[in-house]
Order: C-alpha cells, then sequence, then structure tokens
C-alpha cells in the first residue's frame, strides 16, 4: 500500500546515460511511481504505441536524438502528456523552445529530490485534471496545455507527407481531358482531410509555407506533362507573396500551362491591390480562374474585379440538376453572361450524374468536371466516354474541403 505522501502514476525515463537511469529510477520508484525506461528519443516514441503513460522524464542531450527533437515528434502523436525536460547546460534560448513544443517543466541539474518530487506531483495532477476534463468534454478540449505548439508539430508532419491527387477537366466537344486540377492531400492521419491541412495553416500563419509546399509537388508532376494544362488552387492571401511572382517560382517554367484557381473570395477585400497583383501573374504567362460560382457568398462584381479567364460553377448548383427548374433558369444566366457577354468559359464541377450532364450540355456547357467522370488519383486518368459511372458514391470531404486554398 503506498505512503500517504507517495505519488501514484506510470512515468518514462529517457536517457543515453545508464547510471542517470539507474538512480532516477529507484528516486521514482521511492515515490511510488512505476517506471518505463528508454535510452533515446527514438525508442521512447515506440513506448507509446504499448502503454499508457502519465509523465514524460527525459534529458536534454542525448546523441541519437535529443530532447527538443523528441518532444517536437512526440506531439505528433501524443498532445496531452506532460513532457519534463532536465539539462546540465541551460539556456534560454532552448528554454523557451522547451515551452513553445509543449514541455511542462524545464529542470536544471543538479535537481533536488523535492524539487523533482514536487514537479512530478504537479504534472502528475494536470494529467488527472486533463483526464477528467476529457470524461465531461466530449470536445476533449485540453487547458494549459500548449495547443499551438502541438498543432504546429501535426502541421510540420502534413507538410512533410504532401502528396498531390489530379482530378480531369473534361471537354465533351473534343471528347478528352482539358486540363487537370491539383488537389492536396497529406498521409499525416490528423490532417489528411484537406480542410484541416487548411484550417491549420490558417491558424498558425502558415499559408504561404503550404502554397510553396504545394506548388513545388505539382511543379514535379507537370515537368512530366509539358502537353497538359493544370488547374492550381491560390488563397488569395499568396497573391502577395514574392516567390508566387518570381523567376524562381518551381511553376515559373510552366506557367502557359498553369490554370490559377483563386478560392475564398471573401479574403479578397483583405489583399493589398488585388488587380496588380492578378495583373503580375497574368505577364508572367498564368491563366486565371475564379472558384464555387453560386455557392452562396459570391457575386459577379468579383469575376469583374479579377477578370478571371474561366469560373468554376460550384457543385451545390450542379447538384441534382434535373430536378431542379429554378437550378437549371441560374445556369442558364451564369453561362449567357460569362461566356456570351464577358468572354469567359465557364466549367461546371461536381457533376455525378448522366442526367446532370445531359442538362449542362442542354444548356451550352462544354468544361465538366465531377466524379461522372474520375475521381481524383495521383495519375492522370484518361476518361471514358463511351461509358460513365454507373453509381456513383458520395463524395468524400476530402475533394470538396481540398478547392479551399493551396
Amino acid at each position: 500500500m503506498n505512503k500517504p505522501d507517495a505519488l501514484n502514476g506510470k512515468v518514462l525515463l529517457v536517457d543515453d546515460d545508464p547510471f542517470v537511469l539507474r538512480e532516477y529510477g529507484k528516486l521514482l520508484e521511492r515515490m511510488g511511481l512505476q517506471v518505463s525506461f528508454a535510452t533515446d528519443g527514438q525508442l521512447a516514441l515506440e513506448c507509446f504505441g504499448r502503454q499508457p503513460i502519465d509523465v514524460v522524464v527525459t534529458d536534454l542531450a542525448m546523441p541519437t536524438m535529443g530532447g527538443l527533437h523528441f518532444l517536437r515528434e512526440l506531439r505528433k502523436i501524443n498532445v496531452d502528456v506532460p513532457v519534463i525536460l532536465i539539462t546540465g547546460s541551460p539556456d534560454v534560448q532552448t528554454a523557451v523552445a522547451a515551452l513553445e513544443y509543449g514541455a511542462f517543466h524545464y529542470l536544471t541539474k543538479p535537481v533536488s529530490p523535492d524539487k523533482f518530487k514536487g514537479t512530478l506531483s504537479r504534472a502528475l495532477a494536470f494529467r488527472a485534471l486533463d483526464r477528467l476534463h476529457r470524461a465531461g468534454d466530449e470536445n476533449g478540449s485540453k487547458p494549459g496545455m500548449p495547443a499551438f505548439a502541438a498543432l504546429e508539430a501535426r502541421f510540420e508532419a502534413a507538410l512533410s507527407n504532401l502528396w498531390i491527387a489530379f482530378q480531369p477537366i473534361v471537354s465533351w466537344s473534343r471528347k478528352g481531358a482539358f486540363a487537370y486540377e491539383a488537389l492536396v492531400r497529406s498521409t499525416e492521419p490528423s490532417m489528411n482531410n484537406p480542410g484541416l491541412l487548411f484550417d491549420a495553416a490558417d491558424q498558425l500563419g502558415r499559408m504561404l509555407h503550404l502554397g510553396r509546399a504545394i506548388r513545388a509537388k505539382v511543379a514535379d508532376t507537370i515537368s512530366r506533362h509539358p502537353d497538359k494544362r493544370f488547374f492550381v488552387n491560390l488563397n488569395p492571401i499568396e497573391l502577395n507573396d514574392d516567390e508566387l511572382h518570381s523567376s524562381g517560382c518551381p511553376l515559373a517554367p510552366f506557367a502557359n500551362q498553369i490554370v490559377f484557381e483563386v478560392t475564398e473570395r471573401t479574403a479578397l477585400a483583405s489583399v493589398s491591390g488585388v488587380t496588380a497583383q492578378i495583373e503580375r501573374l497574368r505577364k508572367n504567362g498564368y491563366q486565371i480562374a475564379v472558384d464555387d460560382l453560386g455557392a452562396g457568398y459570391a457575386s459577379l462584381s468579383s469575376f469583374i474585379h479579377i477578370e478571371p479567364d474561366f469560373v468554376k460553377v460550384d457543385l451545390s448548383l450542379v447538384r441534382d440538376l434535373h430536378l431542379s427548374p429554378r437550378k437549371r433558369t441560374l445556369i442558364r444566366g451564369i453561362n449567357q453572361i460569362c461566356v456570351k457577354d464577358l468572354g469567359i468559359s465557364v466549367i461546371c464541377e461536381g457533376v455525378e450524374k448522366a442526367e446532370e450532364r445531359d442538362v449542362l450540355l442542354a444548356e451550352g456547357i462544354d468544361f465538366l468536371q465531377g466524379y461522372y467522370f474520375a475521381r481524383p488519383s495521383p495519375a492522370l486518368e484518361i476518361v471514358n466516354f463511351q461509358q460513365g459511372t454507373p453509381e456513383t458514391p458520395e463524395p468524400d470531404k476530402a475533394d470538396q474541403s481540398s478547392r479551399r486554398a493551396s
């Protein structure tokens, strides 16, 4: 039975020095704690897949994976567990970095047993409160946890694991793919939905970093397909990124193959000199499209302001178009204004059924995109016009949310 002042919990002790592991381990056990040991950061990370851990105590300086590196990697898989860093060579910069990446406490050697026990006691209490809070709040909010640091760690992991899917935009009259839209994806489990990735970039102020990473990935594919046209999503915030307009932009050598698809027009008002920035892109050889016409907050004045080469009609207008005379009237009006009056090409996305396709063709729409023709894929799919998709499943949320910004 534990003594009244004994601590209760499971501690993971990480240090590359066997003597330190042994002595600190004895001290922790005398406090009433269960102790697991790891001699480097990588082995410590593996422990999280095998057993529950309440607190981590780790040395800062280790040859294989140092304490800060371990902390960053840990936050990708676990944002809750308190981490106590111990170092014999303290400095302000390291201490600040430790707190930014979610260290619970930063201790300097030699650590007195009383101070060590007091820090562990607070960490265990924090862990217990966090679990109680989770039990009473289905949203699992974590008061006091460095959510910003955890989000940044996951975002970095997502950036490192980006890949691009391509969905064809077809020309019915030509019976072929007119272009391919580039849609961002990531194998990072916590951000495998593009909407989460873009939200994280927005919260962290990292939209420019995300845009640059995506353009680099897209350029790699374009370089292997010099005869294809590609639509690349562009958040309005990126219009003020000098890299986008420079000759050093990964897409610059392929500008005549690129249509930048400007998304989230509600943010246009916050971008200085939109018209001038768009004109800079045009002078560099790019074309411009505006996305989501008909989504509810868009207006034709946005198109006149940007003077795009293409507009994309939102899937909400296309969905079950054959059952809605009102939607058909709207599509007809959009086509009239954009194509005949303004000379802007119209693309209808979200086509899932032959009936939707037939109405669009009857209204003179030639450029179509949607699951009826092909799903997004790492490869540039060849569209089979002889047979459509007989039964199209519901589109996954990733395809819809990935249209937001890249």
